[in-house]
C-alpha cells in the first residue's frame, strides 16, 4: 500500500465558496485515497500564497521528508495551483521530492510523468495560475493608471480632504473643514516666502490643523 501526505492550501487572499475550503479539499483528497487504497500519513494545512514555496508548513513537510526519506511515497493536492503558482519554482520543487522518492500529484489534475507529452500538460497546469496572477496585476495597475489620469484620486485623501462617494457610486475627494480653510492659508502663506515651513506649521497648529511635522 502506497503511503501519502495531503497537503492543502488555502491563501488568505481566496474565497472558500470557490472551493478552496480546507474542509472541502480534506474530504475530496480523503476520499480518492480512501478509494485507491492509498494510507494517509499526515495532513498538512497551509493559508499562504503559492507564488513561492517559502511557506511555512510546506518547508516543515520538506524537512520531514528529508529526515524520514522512504516513509511516504506521494504528496497529494486536489490541482497544481494548491502545489504552486510558478512554473520555473515548481518544477526545481519537483525535482528536489523526487530525489527523496516522493511523487507530487493533482487528483482533479493528474498525470503519468512516465509520459514525456504529459511535460506539456504540467507546464499548462502551472503556468496558467501564474498567467492570471500576472493579467490581474497588470489590470489593477492599468485601472489605477486610467483612474489618475481621469483626476481621480487614488488612496487615503490628503489633508484638507474627506473621502467621499457620489449616488453612482463614484468615489471623489472633497473639502473638510476647518482644515481645508487651514490649508488654503498655509499653500498661501508659503507662496508668499514670508516665514518658513515650521513657523507656518506651529501657526497652522494653533489655527487647529491636526497633523505631525514630518507629515505636514
Amino acid at each position: 500500500m502506497r503511503i501519502a501526505d495531503l497537503y492543502i492550501r488555502v491563501s488568505t487572499d481566496e474565497q472558500a465558496d470557490k472551493g478552496y475550503s480546507k474542509r472541502n479539499q480534506e474530504e475530496v483528497l480523503r476520499r480518492y485515497c480512501d478509494m485507491n487504497y492509498i494510507q494517509v500519513r499526515k495532513v498538512v494545512y497551509e493559508d499562504h500564497s503559492a507564488k513561492t514555496f517559502n511557506r511555512p508548513a510546506w518547508s516543515k513537510l520538506l524537512a520531514d521528508l528529508r529526515k524520514s526519506k522512504g516513509k511516504s511515497d506521494l504528496i497529494i493536492f486536489t490541482k497544481w495551483d494548491r502545489f504552486s503558482r510558478n512554473a520555473g519554482d515548481a518544477y526545481q520543487m519537483i525535482n528536489q521530492l523526487r530525489s527523496l522518492g516522493v511523487e507530487p500529484q493533482a487528483i482533479e489534475q493528474p498525470l503519468d510523468m512516465s509520459i514525456p507529452e504529459n511535460k506539456i500538460m504540467l507546464a499548462l497546469y502551472l503556468a496558467t495560475p501564474e498567467v492570471e496572477n500576472d493579467r490581474r496585476a497588470l489590470n489593477v495597475f492599468h485601472g489605477m493608471r486610467r483612474a489618475k489620469k481621469e483626476g481621480r484620486w487614488m488612496g487615503t485623501a490628503p489633508i484638507g480632504y474627506k473621502n467621499r462617494t457620489m449616488e453612482n457610486g463614484d468615489k471623489y475627494i472633497g473639502p473638510k473643514e476647518p482644515e481645508a480653510g487651514i490649508m488654503k492659508w498655509v499653500f498661501q502663506t508659503i507662496a508668499d516666502g514670508i516665514y518658513n515651513t515650521e513657523q507656518i506649521w506651529k501657526t497652522a497648529r494653533l489655527k487647529g490643523l491636526k497633523c505631525s511635522k514630518n507629515n505636514f
